[in-house]
């Protein structure tokens, strides 16, 4: 194996320093790769990466991912700007009677541009000319539906509990929208946009909101996120508290698509009530660090595709911000001025258990995948989930699980507690 040096994202997402791939972990690679499937590739002969991947990966429809070659002007833009660019096509069994459906849908993650010290306008200045070729290379592939990262028109800053952050916010219409609005226009694309919400109509308040942007550039509808975490370092209700939307699904001329913010991930009701609403496409904007959440990354969303009959897209973040002043978490460790190596390795999860690699840990990257939409009804006819569910013995449990007098439904034995 080559011991070759290579680029590494860096703090605040520069990438000109050069490490090793024995030192390169603290930049968020693995070994020096980009992501634990290149890194087998690399080390294990063709056969035994063949066997690693059915594993790893699972099989789509009983074969082998299958990759997607790219127009020449997608593949120059990557290299150009430096970016990760993937595509595997999820296919469906073909049917007798309805046409496959299949969409081309994008995903989005990248690093931030400047230092957060630097001026806020500056800051989403450029984080909007780093996306804008990521996103021409998208239109130049002719993906039709693409989301980009949580709040990804800012540092993730919700974190710091400093409250200058929240000059970030703008309207559902505002100026990340309208700069997203003109590439929808431009190459029919439906477009998922997560952004920090200012409620103008409801005295400003904040909210953490994706909106959904239609092939015509007109404004769909937008969903707020529903759970917010209090864990460690993403303690976010200083600055949202829960969504008001519940769980709508957005019927668009590609198909019907929900999204899944971030730490709704953990919570496998939030993943079904989208599935029981129609959803063919959820998607997971996120921002979280391989401390935390690593382990989990690749299993919810997967199980989510499977328990519930419809497609993942999960996206998170890459890098490591580094802000002006330390902060706490109350859980006793020192201050510190970071929250961690956001990891990246955004990819796709298919309902028949298969799933595509992912992305860099730490170069920005462009995910596309075909979709065959047919799938989810093959697999809803092949495992018969919603027909077995049994939903009205958990919406009884439910009704009294939320009353104050709720008493669980533990049938002891008789004689546990009788002396011998």
């Amino acid at each position: 194996m080559d011991n070759k040096e290579k680029n590494f994202t860096s703090e605040n997402g520069d990438s000109s320093s050069k490490t090793t791939p024995q030192t390169a972990s603290k930049d968020g690679s693995i070994c020096g790769f980009d992501s634990l499937h290149r890194l087998l590739q690399a080390c294990l002969s063709p056969p035994l990466f063949q066997e690693a991947s059915r594993m790893l990966l699972g099989l789509n429809c009983g074969q082998a991912l299958e990759t997607i070659t790219l127009p020449d002007p997608a593949a120059a833009l990557a290299s150009k700007h430096d970016f990760d660019l993937q595509a595997y096509y999820l296919r469906a069994d073909k049917e007798s009677l309805r046409e496959p459906r299949i969409v081309r849908v994008g995903l989005i993650q990248n690093s931030i541009s400047l230092p957060t010290t630097a001026p806020f306008s500056d800051q989403k200045r450029a984080i909007f000319e780093k996306l804008t070729p990521i996103i021409e290379a998208a239109g130049a592939s002719g993906v039709n539906i693409i989301c980009l990262q949580e709040a990804w028109m800012m540092p993730f800053a919700f974190c710091t509990r400093e409250k200058r952050w929240c000059e970030f916010a703008e309207p559902f219409d505002g100026e990340s929208t309208q700069f997203l609005q003109e590439f929808a226009r431009k190459y029919n694309m439906v477009i998922v946009n997560p952004i920090l919400e200012r409620d103008i109509k409801h005295g400003e308040t904040i909210w953490n909101t994706a909106v959904i942007i239609g092939n015509r550039g007109n404004i769909i509808g937008k969903h707020r996120k529903n759970h917010i975490p209090r864990v460690g370092d993403f303690n976010e209700s200083t600055y949202y508290m829960e969504g008001n939307t519940g769980h709508p699904v957005f019927e668009t001329v590609y198909g019907k698509i929900a999204v899944n913010i971030c730490y709704g991930r953990h919570h496998p009701l939030n993943w079904l009530a989208f599935g029981l609403n129609g959803a063919e496409i959820v998607f997971n904007p996120s921002a979280t660090v391989g401390e935390l959440s690593e382990p989990m990354w690749p299993i919810e969303a997967r199980n989510a595709a499977i328990a519930n009959s419809y497609f993942v897209g999960s996206i998170n973040r890459v890098g490591t911000e580094v802000f002006p002043n330390p902060f706490t978490s109350g859980d006793g460790k020192p201050e510190h001025a970071e929250f961690g190596h956001f990891y990246g390795s955004s990819h796709f999860s298919a309902p028949d258990a298969s799933c595509t690699p992912s992305l860099s840990r730490f170069k920005d990257g462009l995910m596309i995948s075909d979709l065959d939409l047919n799938l989810c009804r093959q697999l809803k006819d092949k495992w018969g989930f919603r027909m077995t569910a049994r939903y009205e013995l958990y919406a009884d449990l439910l009704a009294r699980y939320v009353k104050p007098d709720f008493e669980p439904q533990v049938i002891s034995d008789p004689l546990l507690h009788k002396s011998a």
